[in-house]
């Protein structure tokens, strides 16, 4: 039986990314800060990166635009997106 055909992601396919999975980065988001619902920078940790998109996990609840919060504290955004970004010392 032949070995598992294990194949390497082309460059071209990570080309592109900005973000990859386990970066801390902060996103522009709703969530509370003291007892408030603010829009504001908050931080995360990639969990999903492909050429197109991002999945970043909170520590704490965060809600859509419309208020509903996120059940599992993940929110997706596009790589390009200005609403991630690394975060500023």
């Amino acid at each position: 039986m032949a070995k598992s055909d294990e194949r390497a992601i082309p460059k071209a396919i990570s080309e592109g990314q900005r973000f990859e999975v386990g970066d801390v980065v902060e996103v522009m988001c709703d969530h509370e800060r003291e007892d408030d619902r603010v829009r504001d920078w908050l931080q995360g940790t990639v969990i999903h990166s492909d050429r197109k998109m991002v999945g970043v996990q909170f520590t704490q609840d965060v809600y859509l635009t419309d208020g509903w919060m996120v059940p599992d504290r993940v929110l997706w955004l596009q790589q390009q997106s200005d609403n991630i970004r690394y975060p500023e010392d």
